[in-house]
């Protein structure tokens, strides 16, 4: 297999893990940073950027499974490998920047 079909793959599962804490926030009612609106977007700006996310990441990854294979195990494993190098991304980032992290008030 190709090595641009693994990278559409990776891409795909950043993407797809990316939707996730959107889509959260907008079902939770919670602002969360977005490229569009910053770091206060609004629950429905969370909505359209998740599902945006999630749209395109699976049909990247379902344009680079389409190689004539039946299976697609590397393609698999290179999706895996970017939402888990997003996860790791946003863990050690929010941990470090506090960027989505409401501030605690002092009491």
């Amino acid at each position: 297999m190709a090595p641009i079909p693994r990278v559409g793959a990776f891409v795909g599962g950043v993407l797809v893990a990316n939707s996730a804490p959107h889509l959260a926030s907008a079902v939770a009612g919670h602002t969360h940073l977005t490229p569009v609106a910053g770091r206060d977007s609004s629950p429905r700006v969370n909505l359209v950027w998740g599902l945006a996310n999630a749209v395109g990441g699976l049909a990247l990854t379902r344009a680079c499974a389409r190689t004539g294979e039946r299976r697609w195990d590397r393609s698999l494993l290179a999706f895996e490998a970017g939402a888990a190098t997003f996860a790791m991304w946003m863990a050690t980032s929010e941990a470090v920047l506090r960027v989505n992290t409401p501030a605690r008030a002092a009491g």
